[in-house]
């Protein structure tokens, strides 16, 4: 795929950058999507920072269909439930700490409100995290060289490391889920307490910050790490340790890379100068390239 040539311009020693695409009129549940066009050393380790988040937002939703846990159900601070950790709107701050607000008022982006999600994920399932994640998540994805090289307790925000092979995977599972019904699915991808208003870090406050369960809802949102052309439903996730991965369910594209810069006003610009020249490129008919 000729966009991914761009790769090679990055302020970076290393990078690696996938695509893949499929019929966007094939809305079905679990379909094979395209092959994965590629760039760069596809099974090198990357830290993959807040990206992690999608992934253990995916091991909740399982254990939400399982019956384990109640999306519903209360989790984190009063008033807070699992719906709202995932959502980023329980009240809680960026960081460990006291609610800062009360909960679906404000969408404050919360690693401490996945620290406390995977709290909750333990005691309800009695394993600890980085197992059910492993054995709900890594395992039955074949994401086999992604593992939580931190299992302190903000694991479950950004503590996974892996290659790029293994992150399209997960964004594979995004796209087209085979571990969740088509309905948690839909949810997930779906603007969760539609109208509240945030700051999207790195880019600024929005009125509305949109986001799903686990992955941000591209909305109107601009300045933004995805490209103009990127449709309001594109949804994903960006990591400060220069990783990002995101669909666009009405283009049938998903984009998703790692680099060893971290994020900074590098990424603000090639990242969406990338999505626009991948979706330019995907406008024709489906290449197997």
């Amino acid at each position: 795929m000729e966009a991914l040539d761009a790769v090679a311009g990055w302020p970076v020693d290393a990078a690696a950058v996938g695509v893949v695409r499929w019929d966007p009129a094939d809305a079905g549940g679990a379909i094979a999507l395209g092959p994965t066009a590629a760039i760069g050393d596809v099974r090198r380790t990357f830290p993959w920072a807040s990206v992690t988040k999608p992934a253990a937002a995916l091991a909740v939703l399982v254990a939400v269909e399982e019956g384990t846990l109640e999306l519903d159900g209360p989790a984190g601070p009063p008033g807070s439930t699992v719906r709202h950790l995932l959502a980023h709107a329980s009240g809680l701050g960026p960081e460990p700490g006291p609610p800062v607000e009360r909960p679906g008022v404000r969408r404050i982006y919360s690693n401490a409100g996945y620290a406390a999600m995977a709290d909750v994920l333990e005691v309800a399932s009695g394993l600890p995290f980085a197992d059910y994640l492993a054995q709900g998540i890594l395992e039955p994805l074949g994401m086999v060289g992604t593992s939580l090289v931190d299992t302190a307790a903000g694991a479950a925000a950004a503590g996974l490391a892996g290659p790029l092979d293994d992150l399209v995977a997960l964004a594979r599972e995004w796209a087209r889920p085979t571990l969740v019904s088509p309905a948690t699915w839909r949810a997930a991808t779906s603007v969760q307490f539609a109208g509240l208003s945030g700051v999207l870090p790195g880019f600024g406050p929005f009125d509305p910050c949109d986001w799903g369960l686990g992955v941000e809802v591209r909305g109107t949102k601009w300045p933004h790490w995805t490209g103009p052309a990127n449709s309001p439903a594109t949804y994903g996730h960006f990591g400060q340790s220069g990783s990002f991965l995101w669909v666009d369910p009405v283009a049938g594209v998903l984009c998703c890379g790692l680099a060893d810069r971290p994020f900074g006003v590098w990424a603000a610009r090639a990242w969406p100068a990338l999505a626009e020249s991948v979706l330019a490129e995907s406008a024709g008919p489906t290449s197997t390239s």
